[in-house]
């Protein structure tokens, strides 16, 4: 979807509690837009948990470039990254969407996608993988490697 597109028609998101589908006004997306069925806050400044049974809506239907981090709760690495990553996420809520997989409780995301180790991020946009990046990388290094993602 082209810019001007997206700003005459709006935003669509999946809300990460309730994974419906809305449509946000583009120019209302810093003013704390909730989901009109659950009534969430659509940005909360954290990574969504997402499992198997919803990856593939908010794949699929956002219009916000999906930011995924594949980690599993025993790895040393996926942990020392993840205050920079929920920190990412909170810097760039109204530019992209993160969401963290739990490799070991997904196992077939992690197979689907080619997880061979973790942390493994992947950026998506528009359903489809623009980017991956496998290691642990501190807050600096992830804006850096971001950045030309959400344009």
């Amino acid at each position: 979807m082209s810019q001007s597109t997206t700003s005459a028609a709006g935003i669509h998101l999946v809300c990460g509690h309730c994974d419906s589908v809305v449509r946000i006004p583009a120019d209302r997306l810093e003013q704390g837009p909730k989901c009109p069925k659950c009534h969430h806050a659509l940005f909360e400044g954290h990574p969504l948990e997402l499992t198997a049974a919803a990856f593939d809506r908010h794949l699929t239907r956002s219009d916000l470039p999906l930011i995924v981090d594949f980690w599993a709760p025993w790895c040393g690495p996926c942990r020392m990254m993840a205050p920079h990553f929920e920190e990412a996420s909170r810097r760039l809520a109204t530019k992209a969407r993160f969401a963290k997989v739990n490799s070991d409780n997904e196992p077939s995301l992690s197979s689907r996608f080619g997880i061979r180790g973790i942390p493994t991020l992947i950026a998506f946009k528009q359903g489809r993988e623009i980017a991956r990046q496998s290691g642990a990388m501190e807050l600096g290094g992830l804006l850096r490697w971001l950045q030309p993602h959400l344009q």
